[in-house]
């Protein structure tokens, strides 16, 4: 029996897709936990990455839920899919069909990349157009490379309105797994699928997978950075800093998903408009600085990352409430207290910086904070007299100097820095809290 062209997925009798399937229409593999292919093979990577969605379901129901893949039916995990009646020279890295009551009721498609391979913005509007045909409305695109959030894209691809594109970097899938490991609320539950998640980010991990982390800045944050310290001015038009705002909202993303697996709770980067990275523009050229933010459950208060390409530095600070029903004397030798209590219980970090911290005193109805080192807490005293003091900021200001123009030097030293700082300093800091009232 002749088969029908194939036109539209979505809608399409799963028993009609298996016909097609038959009859070599859709060209199909079942994603493998364990695929015959060679280590390092992007295929091996989209094989075992499709077998952990479809065997953890907590991994699963996360990744669902941020890509708005429907969770009410059956899912069908595919790999290297063809449809020949529509484009017989397109190969789908991969697919994944939701059935409900006998029918595809949901789709999205992925396209991967591994190594140092780029998203391919023409690649990528070839799917789209391909996805529109077949009535598919999402799209993923997985490589190492860093966005600020699921639903940016690496690439500027035209979409239409209803269409959903999103992309993740190989290093966000890892830590979302290694996040399920730990024990807490979102914590795999089944034992073996435990160790099916064990198994797949020690795949992941393996230099030879093809998984990468951040490890350099675009070219245009040197160059941004040279324009800056030889004084030359810059464009909104300036295609390298556009690359260097890019970098540092990658950059901060990556810092949050090393703070993620290191603490086993989602830390989250700044949220980012769709405007943010012109903005970040603006301001690198007025301000000559980059700010970032990155929020902790549970910690003191969110740790505020300041970026200054004119001398050179990064801050990191925190803010403390001190005990708003003493004087300010008190909230001085409180705060005080708090920083010889971190030292003590980490002695050999806290002392490695000591000497470039600083305290801000925030006081009530004042333009600008009291800023003092560490060692100034009697010059606080004298200038505070008879002010209030709200809150304190606890900063960590480094100078980078050369490092702060490498590519892969600021890397590494920013992600050193707020480990150290949140390690030395941040966690070992509480606010105070209003006593309850008293009969």
């Amino acid at each position: 029996m002749i088969q029908k062209k194939f036109s539209k997925l979505i809608g399409l009798k799963h028993e009609d897709f298996l016909s097609y399937k038959d009859s070599g229409q859709i060209v199909a593999q079942e994603a493998r936990l364990i695929p015959l292919l060679k280590t390092g093979d992007e295929g091996a990577l989209t094989s075992i990455f499709m077998s952990a969605v479809r065997l953890i379901r907590e991994y699963r129901d996360s990744i669902f839920k941020e890509i708005k893949l429907s969770r009410g039916g059956k899912a069908y995990y595919l790999t290297e899919v063809v449809f020949k009646d529509i484009d017989e020279n397109s190969r789908i890295d991969g697919l994944i069909i939701v059935v409900s009551k006998g029918a595809i009721a949901d789709a999205v498609v992925f396209e991967m990349k591994n190594k140092n391979n780029s998203v391919d913005i023409a690649q990528v509007e070839k799917y789209i157009d391909l996805c529109k045909k077949i009535g598919v409305s999402k799209m993923v695109t997985i490589s190492n490379e860093f966005v600020s959030d699921s639903t940016k894209s690496p690439v500027k691809a035209k979409a239409p309105k209803n269409f959903s594109l999103y992309h993740f970097s190989w290093t966000y899938l890892m830590t979302k797994g290694q996040l399920l490991l730990f024990k807490n609320d979102a914590n795999i539950k089944d034992e073996d699928q435990v160790e099916i998640m064990k198994e797949a980010l020690h795949y992941f991990d393996s230099p030879s997978s093809g998984v990468n982390g951040y490890h350099s800045m675009k070219p245009g944050w040197k160059e941004t950075i040279e324009k800056i310290t030889n004084r030359i001015p810059l464009k909104v038009s300036d295609g390298f800093v556009e690359e260097a705002v890019e970098s540092w909202h990658e950059e901060e993303k990556d810092m949050a998903l090393l703070l993620s697996r290191k603490l086993g709770t989602l830390v989250k980067s700044s949220t980012r408009a769709k405007d943010s990275v012109k903005n970040d523009i603006r301001k690198v050229i007025k301000e000559q600085e980059l700010l970032g933010n990155l929020s902790i459950k549970n910690s003191v208060s969110d740790i505020k990352v300041k970026v200054d390409f004119e001398v050179k530095t990064v801050s990191m600070s925190v803010k403390v409430t001190p005990p708003l029903n003493k004087g300010t004397a008190a909230r001085i030798t409180w705060i005080s207290k708090q920083l010889e209590s971190a030292k003590k219980k980490n002695e050999e970090v806290f002392t490695s910086f000591e000497k470039d911290i600083l305290i801000e005193a925030n006081i009530k109805h004042a333009r600008e904070h009291i800023r003092i080192p560490l060692s100034g807490f009697e010059t606080l005293i004298q200038d505070s007299k008879g002010k209030e003091i709200q809150a304190f900021n606890i900063v960590l200001l480094s100078k980078f100097n050369a490092g702060f123009g490498s590519n892969k030097k600021f890397i590494t030293l920013i992600e050193k820095m707020v480990l150290d700082y949140y390690s030395g300093i941040v966690q070992n800091l509480a606010n105070w809290n209003q006593p309850a009232p008293k009969l």
